[in-house]
């Protein structure tokens, strides 16, 4: 540490000045709605940027989990009356220096028409840094032009350190915190530099206040601060490049800024465009142009690349954004950089997609890495696998074992053999399945059509990975699981004769979720569920009249054919309440009455809210509309996501779907401040390209197109577990009860009069189970049973009945 110290002493200042007003206001950060987001493709530079605004926003740092800044803008100023922010004070327009380059042209232009600024970023492929060639073209006399830069160093907007330094007698403004440091270099050198604290010392304050600097503090020290250098007049008429640098001490990120600044920016900017059109190479040609000339495909390869870690291969974060950034704070220090394994599977399921296999076996790997010993793994964690959100998604667990499937049947797992990851994972979801602690909303517990979609064909794939290793009696577990598993969908989550179902003229329709008590009391007119985003008295909702989209997982993972019956229905139903008509085509919700998004008046959520469209909710809509052969209606909905992304072709989270409201900067059909990118919702695209490419849902398990569609493979039980208490059988199944350990079951089909003893079968994955025999019963009859624990050798102490119903 003392090593550390003297270097940082090195880049400070001679003389001291303190800024005032420590620490200053509560920090925030900026919205989630991303323009763009880049990086250098290659594994040397560890640094990533996101634009939106016309300005830079987070830079992230020494991985993809780590922001390090909330903004970095220019300010002008002429030292009289005019102050200016290009933020908000002027338009501006992004474009890519090449297709499917993530490198950036700026143009911001005051919006009284006094000035233009142009900005290329891009950062050095062979370091640590950030560059900016920026030229500045005044058209009204006596305007100085500043950059202010707000450091939120380790996902932190509070504690940092700032100071107006040196590296090498090279002026420079840095920032610090714990462990990571950035510098803020200029080509010609600041002419004049301040740091303060945001909102009461800072050099957006002292120029809003005094139209021209007036400040120079050298020092702010453990607060939300924010650096602040004055650009000299020369650089203005021939332009000047300025370079954000970061180490893990002042030093070092000043030498990466200088080492960025040396460099001919030219020469910087064609290695960086060469190696991402190299990569872009191997990307299949899926895509094409849009009416205004931008390629979402192009665009979303690159944000797929751009979104995987560097130092843990393979791993790739939701999304480069915090959704609604501006009214959040340290609290929501993760935003979506981090590790959803769902997400990330998506994401590596569209690597594939494209073309690039080795992306798809890398993250694979890194599953196999993470993977905890029980199988699972977390809600979402941090790039080395640390969970940051505990709750339990099973479809996070069965994607896993998707993905090792898809590499297989595409022939592409190479030498990697994932068996013992697939192994784990099969066993926790046998263990846990199908009931859920969250679906993938991560909002409610219960039995969801999407999840148990993902768990049924998880398990499927599993068997068939065990037939290879040679454990039939393993793979044959696991299908007849499947097999009880996929009849309790419809036991479980079909609704009929509903208030709904007589209103819009059909039998039935899935639901969203049923609550984990419906495995006793079964699916009731009046079974209640948990509204998450509500406002109190709003908390509580009837199951059955809460519908999703997600009833398509059953299409698309080949459980239902799509023109099932109950599917022709359930869509019925899900269009008439959850579809909606914006400017530039339909969305979908996430749920009825979902609460995650802006307010009615455009004010962002705020632990409630109002739902909005998921462009994504499209895709998944279109890929059901291949599985029934509407290929037209596939290719209007792939016009309608490409119609709602961002000037660079960001796919949002979240769309406007009401009046325009400016002041918000909320209108119809476009981005909401939620979050965009999304990863996963680029997936989703780049997936339905190769769909509609193929003429057919390109990853559609077949496993179960085979079992439940073409054999029509019923099942013979139905399982009882001590998580999963089932209180009601069908006449003419047999009952399977489930276990973490050896046992005898002791059972009786006449109320105890006579008994059997069966003894428990290992499978071989942490469930013991035996099967008792009750096909025979009639309806109204019981089966009624206890257990006696074969190591520590004793009984349960309290029996168990499941009541026969009619079919």
């Amino acid at each position: 540490m003392i090593f550390d110290i003297e270097r940082h002493a090195r880049t400070k200042p001679d003389q001291h000045l303190p800024a005032p007003g420590q620490p200053g206001v509560r920090p925030r950060w900026t919205t989630g709605a991303k323009a763009a987001v880049g990086t250098a493709v290659c594994e040397q530079s560890r640094v990533w940027f996101t634009l939106s605004g016309g300005i830079l926003n987070e830079i992230y740092f020494p991985s993809i989990d780590q922001a390090n800044t909330r903004a970095m803008r220019f300010l002008v100023a002429d030292g009289q009356n005019f102050f200016s922010d290009e933020e908000t004070d002027a338009k501006y327009r992004v474009e890519y220096f090449s297709g499917g380059v993530p490198g950036f042209r700026i143009t911001t232009e005051c919006n009284q028409g006094r000035y233009r600024i142009r900005k290329e970023v891009l950062t050095d492929p062979d370091r640590d840094v950030l560059l900016m060639d920026v030229k500045f073209e005044p058209s009204a006399p006596n305007l100085s032009l500043y950059v202010v830069l707000d450091p939120h160093v380790g996902d932190s907007g509070a504690h940092n350190e700032a100071w107006a330094g040196a590296y090498k007698k090279i002026a420079m403004l840095f920032g610090r915190r714990e462990q990571t440091a950035m510098a803020l270099a200029c080509s010609s050198g600041f002419e004049k530099m301040s740091v303060g604290f945001a909102g009461e010392s800072d050099g957006w304050t002292d120029l809003h206040r005094h139209k021209r600097m007036t400040w120079g503090y050298t020092e702010a020290a453990d607060g939300n601060v924010m650096l602040c250098g004055k650009i000299g007049s020369e650089a203005l008429e021939t332009g000047f490049r300025l370079a954000v640098g970061f180490g893990g001490h002042g030093a070092e990120a000043g030498q990466q800024a200088r080492a960025g600044l040396v460099r001919d920016f030219g020469a910087t900017k064609d290695k960086y465009v060469r190696q991402w059109k190299e990569k872009q190479k191997i990307f299949l040609d899926l895509g094409r142009a849009s009416e205004n000339g931008l390629n979402v495909y192009r665009a979303s390869t690159a944000v797929l690349q751009v979104h995987e870690s560097k130092r843990f291969p393979g791993a790739m974060v939701a999304g480069l954004s915090i959704p609604w950034g501006f009214d959040r704070g340290d609290e929501d220090v993760a935003g979506y950089h981090v590790i959803w394994p769902r997400d990330m599977v998506q994401g590596a399921m569209g690597k594939l997609a494209c073309g690039d296999s080795n992306s798809a076996l890398r993250t694979l790997f890194y599953l196999r890495c993470t993977q905890e010993a029980d199988g699972n793994w977390p809600q979402n964690m941090w790039l080395d696998g640390t969970p940051n959100w505990t709750g339990t998604q099973m479809d996070g667990t069965g994607y896993g074992v998707l993905l090792a499937d898809l590499l297989r049947r595409t022939n592409e797992l190479e030498d990697c053999n994932p068996w013992e990851m697939v192994r784990k994972a099969a066993g926790f979801l046998v263990r846990k399945g199908p009931v859920t602690q969250q679906e993938r909303w991560e909002e409610n517990a219960g039995y969801s059509p999407n999840t148990m979609a993902v768990e049924i064909a998880a398990v499927l794939a599993a068997a068939d990975f065990a037939d290879a290793e040679q454990e039939t009696k393993l793979a044959g577990f696991l299908r007849e699981t499947a097999d009880a598993w996929n009849e309790a969908i419809d036991e479980l989550t079909y609704a009929s004769d509903t208030n709904l179902a007589r209103q819009y003229g059909v039998k039935g329709y899935y639901i969203r979720i049923a609550p984990p008590e419906a495995m006793q009391g079964g699916l009731r007119d009046d079974t209640k569920i948990h509204l998450k985003n509500k406002s109190e008295e709003c908390t509580e909702a009837r199951a059955v009249n809460v519908l999703s989209p997600g009833v398509l997982a059953l299409v698309r993972f080949g459980l239902r054919a799509a023109d099932d019956p109950r599917i022709l229905d359930s869509l019925k139903v899900v269009d008439a309440t959850l579809k909606k008509e914006v400017s530039n085509g339909p969305i979908w919700h996430r749920y009825s009455d979902d609460g995650y998004g802006e307010h009615p008046d455009g004010t962002p959520f705020s632990k409630t809210g109002k739902g909005r469209g998921w462009p994504l909710l499209a895709g998944e809509r279109a890929h059901y509309e291949i599985a029934r052969g509407n290929f037209a209606e596939a290719e209007k909905l792939r016009a309608t996501i490409e119609a709602q992304t961002s000037e660079c072709g960001m796919i949002p989270e979240q769309v406007w779907d009401a009046d325009d409201i400016p002041e918000h900067q909320l209108y119809n059909g476009h981005p909401t401040g939620s979050g965009m990118p999304l990863v996963w919702a680029h997936a989703e695209y780049v997936r339905l390209l190769r769909s509609l490419k193929e003429r057919k849902v390109w990853d559609m398990p077949p496993q179960t197109v085979e079992r439940y569609q073409a054999a029509k493979k019923g099942a013979s039980f139905a399982i009882w577990t001590f998580g999963q208490l089932r209180a009601r059988l069908a006449a003419g199944k047999n009952l399977r009860v489930d276990c973490l350990s050896p046992a005898r079951v002791r059972w009786s089909l006449d109320d105890w009069k006579t008994t059997k003893d069966t003894e428990t079968v290992d499978s071989g994955l942490g469930v013991h189970y035996a099967i008792l025999d009750a096909s025979r019963l009639r309806a109204g009859n019981t089966i009624s049973f206890t257990f006696y624990w074969l190591e520590p050798g004793r009984w349960e102490g309290k029996n168990f009945e499941v009541k026969v119903n009619a079919v």
